[in-house]
């Protein structure tokens, strides 16, 4: 009669089964409100289950005030239920979605090449750690994160970059996403504008946009950031990316940065510093980070997800004092802080100096990559195209002058299984880098990318 089908050796229980039915057809309108229900004896026939089975479904739905029930008087539909049917998602192109198995050519930027990673050293490290562990971090150690691993990061920004950092500024966050959320609740308010860089990276976007803020995009040239615009917004902090534009790869030069920091102080403003890959340059040494010329005024973001592996998800900033203790709070209230065991084994990986081994390493094995993603374009291109931006990070931006790559190129690119992203997709005002593509290589072996780039071929140059 109500149309239940039971499934006899599923995991969830009959009963639940049974209330799962009932509660659906209510939400969804087909058992109206003061519509009488069978009777436990009568549905447990119809269903030839035991009445206890449908009295412990009748139950649950009595105590979610789905139907009511009166001694001696029948159990009815309760009032106010009616959702209407469910809507069905449509699935559209999104740039982070998960890779189909026939793909043939994965340009995905951001992507570490994850089978060089030394698992086994860093799984001893993980498990020696946690056996090792006080039993006092097994509970809450607060929302700075392990102060050895503090220590540790300090020294490495030291060794890496020439940071003098003090390791109580340090604040360890899962991952620089999770880091942007805090610093907009810490910074800003709602309404509030924010100059970002255009192109820019759109999930960082998206986290700004989700916090209500004005966005005002800045144009981005291959020195980064024009600075010229600024003028225009007085009012508003900054998020940058200055050591590696994401995604057009320019190093924001000397006079720009000197320009920020005087913004900034002029308009009692702060610059959100994403620092998310420069420790992968090929032509020379990391670039000194913007942070730098004004500990004060620039909070630097840094993460180990490009360094090391992505499931890793430990980041860290570097807070102004002043900031501190609003910092501390909004962590309390948001997750309290990061799982110790990974924090207690990174920290012997920086300190035993294994980190800076692995990314001497892998810097060198993605320039030559790099390089031949370079050779291969100009053996099958020509000279239609020319790169964007520093020798550095794991993607390159390529230019081919006269054409045009929207997310309909990126849909056909599908269609002939490669997985590229056109720039015009991190684009805010749309139309300015319609002919320019990413090409993530990090993660390719160097027949990936010459097969690759042949398939590219076929679908360009038609």
């Amino acid at each position: 009669m109500l149309g239940i089908q039971l499934q006899r050796h599923h995991e969830v229980s009959l009963a639940r089964q049974i209330y799962q039915a009932l509660r659906e057809q209510m939400t969804e309108g087909r058992l109206h409100p003061g519509e009488i229900l069978p009777s436990t004896r009568e549905l447990a026939k119809q269903l030839a289950v035991s009445r206890n089975t449908v009295c412990e479904a009748y139950d649950m739905l009595l105590a979610e005030g789905f139907i009511e029930s009166r001694q001696g008087s029948s159990t009815r539909v309760a009032d106010g239920l009616q959702l209407g049917k469910k809507e069905k998602v449509v699935d559209k192109l999104d740039m982070i979605s998960p890779v189909p198995a026939n793909i043939r050519a994965d340009f995905r930027t951001g992507r570490p090449d994850l089978r060089r990673f030394p698992t086994h050293t860093w799984l001893q490290l993980l498990r020696k750690n946690a056996e090792q562990m006080p039993l006092e971090q097994w509970g809450y150690t607060g929302p700075a994160g392990l102060p050895q691993l503090r220590e540790e990061i300090a020294a490495w920004l030291f060794r890496s970059k020439g940071m003098v950092v003090s390791p109580q500024d340090i604040f360890i966050t899962a991952g620089a996403t999770q880091a942007l959320h805090l610093l907009a609740d810490l910074l800003f308010s709602e309404g509030q504008g924010i100059m970002v860089e255009d192109p820019c990276h759109m999930g960082m976007l998206k986290v700004l946009q989700s916090r209500r803020f004005k966005i005002h995009p800045v144009p981005v040239d291959e020195q980064g950031l024009q600075t010229d615009y600024l003028a225009d917004h007085y009012d508003c902090g900054i998020y940058i990316t200055p050591s590696h534009q994401y995604p057009l790869g320019g190093i924001l030069s000397a006079a720009r940065r000197v320009d920020l920091v005087r913004f900034v102080r002029k308009y009692d403003q702060y610059i959100i510093e994403d620092d998310y890959d420069s420790e992968f340059r090929y032509s020379g040494p990391p670039v000194s980070p913007l942070q730098a010329l004004d500990p004060q005024r620039v909070i630097y973001v840094g993460t180990f997800s490009k360094i090391l592996f992505p499931a890793l998800r430990i980041g860290y900033v570097v807070l102004p004092e002043r900031l501190q203790s609003r910092w501390r709070h909004l962590r309390t209230h948001a997750d309290v802080q990061n799982p110790p065991f990974e924090q207690e084994a990174l920290a012997e990986y920086l300190k035993t100096r294994k980190l800076d081994r692995h990314v001497q390493q892998m810097r060198k094995l993605y320039g030559q990559r790099r390089q031949i993603l370079l050779e291969t374009m100009t053996e099958v291109f020509g000279g239609i195209w020319r790169p964007w931006g520093d020798a550095a990070g794991l993607h390159l931006a390529v230019q081919f002058p006269g054409m045009s790559f929207t997310d309909d190129f990126a849909r056909q690119a599908r269609e002939h299984e490669i997985y590229i992203t056109p720039v015009e997709y991190h684009s805010i005002r749309k139309g300015a880098h319609l002919d320019k593509l990413l090409l993530g290589y990090g993660h390719l072996e160097a027949k990936e990318i010459q097969a690759g780039i042949h398939l590219l071929k076929d679908l360009i140059l038609v």
